[in-house]
């Protein structure tokens, strides 16, 4: 069967901005309402967590490409059953791969460390091996928070935790056998907001005008580049030298009373965020080619946590904005 969408090369287009749909809310519009929204502001990309057929059928002939994602939950058995894995190409993937453009299949997102981590290649393997039995051609990875990291600066000195390390250099071996990306969910936010008086907001807004950080010959103006650029170091140092990270959630909250949560920040950040992407080239250690970047997220979700995990929508539930962003630089 011949799938719409398996490039997965985050250099094959010029624009590298996708946003994430998620579904934590009993006030959200229809999917065929949100894929039409997608369409109607040029978003050409889309994470979804979990499989959801609606959604799946709402994207079929939008053009628009999915990542789609495994529940945490299904991880177990995705590792140790590999006739699962096949039902679950052939339930979620194969169905909609004539019409729906899958970029990655991400096993898993931000288990690692954890109880499920040792799963999660596993899972991988079984999912790649069942998307090659029906002759469908989707990169397979996994999504990890910047927490994977047990040293984070200078970039340089980037490295995994030794709770993580045993669990990610086989992870980064097999995704560099593949030439598949690591998904990395970088949120400057929680690092100023954790830490107002150590980060500079300009550094986390991308707004300050010379180096903020320097490291050997390369030089930061903005705490996202140096985030990622830690993990290539971390990626580096367990063999995944050429292993390339595509950035699956980045966000600001426009409220929830959360230190720094304002619309004008949460404006400022995605902005900057969506123009430094499309426009840089890439980061400092890497900057032959653009982060392929997925914003978090499309709407403020009400069944989240309260505080500002309510709050990172690009537009509220009745599809109006939030704020501005020009998704289309």
């Amino acid at each position: 069967m011949k799938c719409e969408g398996c490039t997965g090369d985050p250099a094959t287009e010029a624009l590298v901005i996708g946003v994430n749909y998620g579904l934590i809310g009993d006030d959200l519009p229809s999917p065929d309402k949100v894929i039409a929204l997608y369409t109607s502001r040029s978003i050409t990309r889309l994470r979804l967590f979990n499989p959801n057929a609606t959604v799946l059928e709402a994207l079929q002939g939008s053009a628009i490409e999915v990542i789609l994602g495994t529940y945490n939950e299904e991880l177990q058995r995705l590792s140790t059953d590999a006739s699962y894995a096949a039902d679950w190409v052939q339930t979620n993937v194969a169905p909609y791969a004539s019409s729906v453009r899958f970029r990655y299949i991400n096993a898993g997102n931000e288990v690692i460390p954890g109880k499920l981590a040792s799963y999660v290649l596993p899972a991988m393997r079984n999912l790649d091996g069942a998307l090659r039995a029906a002759n469908l051609h989707v990169p397979v990875t996994t999504a990890v928070a910047t927490q994977v990291l047990a040293v984070s600066y200078p970039p340089s000195q980037g490295a995994f935790s030794e709770s993580a390390a045993g669990v990610m250099a086989p992870i980064a071996a097999f995704l560099q056998a593949k030439k598949s990306p690591l998904l990395v969910n970088v949120y400057p936010y929680f690092a100023y907001a954790g830490s107002p008086r150590d980060v500079r907001l300009d550094y986390a807004l991308f707004t300050a005008q010379d180096d903020v950080v320097r490291d050997g010959s390369l030089g930061y103006t903005n705490l996202f580049d140096a985030m990622i650029d830690s993990m290539y170091a971390a990626l580096e140092k367990s063999g995944g030298t050429d292993v390339d990270i595509v950035v699956s959630e980045t966000g600001w909250p426009s409220g929830g009373g959360g230190v720094g949560a304002t619309v004008e920040n949460a404006r400022e950040y995605n902005n900057n965020v969506v123009a430094h992407v499309a426009g840089s080239g890439g980061t400092p250690k890497r900057p032959a080619k653009a982060t392929e970047t997925y914003l978090f997220a499309m709407f403020n979700e009400n069944l989240k946590p309260e505080g500002t995990e309510r709050n990172f929508g690009l537009f509220r539930p009745d599809m109006s904005e939030v704020y501005h962003v020009d998704l289309s630089p």
